[in-house]
């Protein structure tokens, strides 16, 4: 099997309960799935790992799905609202590096992360982490310690807030982080 090939994903999308009514197939991101189904209610993902948003541009509530069949995610994760916009996670290999800080633009303390947290206060002492610089790997991040609570993706790149991605929502503070592993997929 070819590299490319490896990196896809596959999720098919739902209107009704159960893999019932029209379906969309998506193997790449979708900004607007209003264009394709007039609601989603369901899905399966056949491969890959995807972010699945209740609002249109990756906006709103984040939640992750890998490989497996979701016949009624809104029960399941407690969602109000259909899945609006998805976002495929590429598959990374190699190192995983991400600085996190105690305060909004990389202010108050610094620590340096290449492994899961399950609790910053527990490891680090920090009572949130309110800004990050991820230099390697893709991670989720989420409100509450243990892995728990509303969770938001991080690839590469700077955060100086958390508010972005949120829609309007104040700023997010999160409590324990985990990588997006290989053996996900």
């Amino acid at each position: 099997m070819s590299n490319t090939r490896m990196n896809m994903g596959k999720i098919i999308f739902y209107e009704d309960r159960n893999f019932q009514g029209c379906s969309y197939e998506c193997s790449s991101d979708c900004t607007d799935m209003s264009s394709y189904l007039s609601r989603c209610h369901s899905c399966r993902v056949e491969s890959g790992c995807f972010m699945v948003y209740n609002r249109n541009n990756y906006m709103g509530n984040q939640y992750f799905m890998r490989r497996g069949d979701y016949p009624d995610y809104m029960r399941n994760f407690g969602m109000s609202d259909c899945i609006k916009s998805c976002r495929m996670i590429p598959m990374h290999r190699g190192n995983y590096r991400m600085r996190i800080y105690e305060r909004e633009n990389f202010g108050g303390q610094m620590h340096e992360m290449i492994d899961d947290c399950d609790s910053i206060m527990d490891h680090y002492r920090m009572s949130d982490c309110q800004s990050c610089n991820v230099m390697e790997g893709h991670w989720l991040m989420y409100e509450q310690p243990h892995f728990r609570g509303r969770m938001m993706y991080m690839r590469p790149g700077e955060y100086r807030n958390f508010s972005m991605g949120m829609g309007g929502m104040s700023s997010m503070r999160f409590m324990s982080m985990r990588r997006i592993m290989d053996s996900w997929y």
